[in-house]
Protein backbone atom coordinates (compact mmCIF):
# COMPACT_ATOMS: atom_id res chain seq x y z
CA UNK A 1 0.00 0.00 0.00
CA UNK A 2 1.60 3.52 -1.17
CA UNK A 3 -0.17 6.54 0.27
CA UNK A 4 1.01 9.78 -1.80
CA UNK A 5 0.95 13.04 -0.25
CA UNK A 6 -0.50 15.71 -1.86
CA UNK A 7 -0.26 19.48 -1.06
CA UNK A 8 -2.44 22.04 -1.85
CA UNK A 9 -1.85 25.58 -2.41
CA UNK A 10 -4.20 27.86 -1.17
CA UNK A 11 -4.26 31.40 -2.30
CA UNK A 12 -4.06 34.02 0.45
CA UNK A 13 -4.80 37.70 -0.22
CA UNK A 14 -2.08 40.04 0.93
CA UNK A 15 -2.33 41.99 3.64
CA UNK A 16 -2.23 45.61 3.92
CA UNK A 17 1.14 46.96 4.58
CA UNK A 18 0.03 48.74 7.22
CA UNK A 19 -2.31 51.37 8.38
CA UNK A 20 -3.08 53.70 6.23
CA UNK A 21 -2.38 57.69 7.01
CA UNK A 22 -4.51 60.30 8.61
CA UNK A 23 -5.83 62.48 6.19
CA UNK A 24 -5.59 66.02 6.50
CA UNK A 25 -9.04 67.63 6.92
CA UNK A 26 -8.80 70.21 4.51
CA UNK A 27 -12.10 71.47 5.46
CA UNK A 28 -11.02 72.38 8.94
CA UNK A 29 -7.91 73.93 7.77
CA UNK A 30 -9.72 76.62 5.07
CA UNK A 31 -12.54 77.12 7.81
CA UNK A 32 -9.71 77.75 10.67
CA UNK A 33 -7.85 79.88 8.23
CA UNK A 34 -11.03 82.01 7.46
CA UNK A 35 -12.16 82.37 11.12
CA UNK A 36 -8.51 83.59 11.85
CA UNK A 37 -8.76 85.99 8.92
CA UNK A 38 -12.17 87.21 10.19
CA UNK A 39 -10.30 87.78 13.67
CA UNK A 40 -7.79 89.41 12.97
CA UNK A 41 -9.23 92.31 11.22
CA UNK A 42 -11.75 92.66 13.81
CA UNK A 43 -8.94 93.01 16.50
CA UNK A 44 -6.71 95.34 13.42
CA UNK A 45 -10.40 97.20 13.32
CA UNK A 46 -10.49 97.66 16.84
CA UNK A 47 -7.63 97.70 18.40
CA UNK A 48 -6.72 101.74 17.33
CA UNK A 49 -8.81 104.25 19.11
CA UNK A 50 -9.12 105.94 15.52
CA UNK A 51 -9.58 103.11 13.61
CA UNK A 52 -12.42 102.14 16.30
CA UNK A 53 -14.19 105.19 15.75
CA UNK A 54 -14.04 105.07 12.00
CA UNK A 55 -16.10 101.89 12.19
CA UNK A 56 -18.15 103.13 14.68
CA UNK A 57 -19.19 105.92 11.97
CA UNK A 58 -19.28 103.96 9.15
CA UNK A 59 -21.60 101.49 10.50
CA UNK A 60 -23.94 104.72 11.86
CA UNK A 61 -24.06 105.76 8.74
CA UNK A 62 -25.07 102.30 6.76
CA UNK A 63 -28.32 102.62 4.98
CA UNK A 64 -30.87 100.07 4.62
CA UNK A 65 -29.71 99.26 1.13
CA UNK A 66 -26.20 98.68 1.89
CA UNK A 67 -27.00 96.52 5.19
CA UNK A 68 -29.00 94.17 2.81
CA UNK A 69 -26.09 94.37 0.52
CA UNK A 70 -23.54 93.58 3.20
CA UNK A 71 -26.11 90.86 4.56
CA UNK A 72 -26.18 88.81 1.08
CA UNK A 73 -22.07 89.34 0.12
CA UNK A 74 -21.70 87.91 3.47
CA UNK A 75 -23.68 85.10 3.56
CA UNK A 76 -22.37 84.86 -0.68
CA UNK A 77 -18.52 84.74 0.80
CA UNK A 78 -20.12 81.85 3.29
CA UNK A 79 -21.36 79.80 0.51
CA UNK A 80 -18.35 80.34 -1.52
CA UNK A 81 -16.00 78.78 1.22
CA UNK A 82 -18.27 76.04 2.34
CA UNK A 83 -18.68 75.55 -1.75
CA UNK A 84 -14.74 75.63 -1.99
CA UNK A 85 -14.11 73.05 0.99
CA UNK A 86 -17.03 70.80 -1.30
CA UNK A 87 -14.75 70.84 -3.93
CA UNK A 88 -11.63 69.86 -2.10
CA UNK A 89 -13.59 66.70 0.10
CA UNK A 90 -14.04 65.78 -3.56
CA UNK A 91 -10.88 65.83 -4.84
CA UNK A 92 -9.33 64.14 -1.74
CA UNK A 93 -11.93 61.27 -1.73
CA UNK A 94 -11.37 61.08 -5.92
CA UNK A 95 -7.56 61.16 -4.79
CA UNK A 96 -7.97 58.35 -2.17
CA UNK A 97 -10.52 56.37 -4.25
CA UNK A 98 -7.31 56.03 -6.89
CA UNK A 99 -4.69 55.15 -4.52
CA UNK A 100 -6.20 52.55 -2.79
CA UNK A 101 -4.95 49.07 -4.33
CA UNK A 102 -7.63 46.19 -5.76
Amino acid sequence: MTMENTVETVAVPDAPAGPTPPRTRWAAVIWGAFFAAVAAIGLWLLADPVRRAAVTDGVTSLTPGTVVAAALLSIGVLVLVAGATGLIRRAQRRFAERATPE
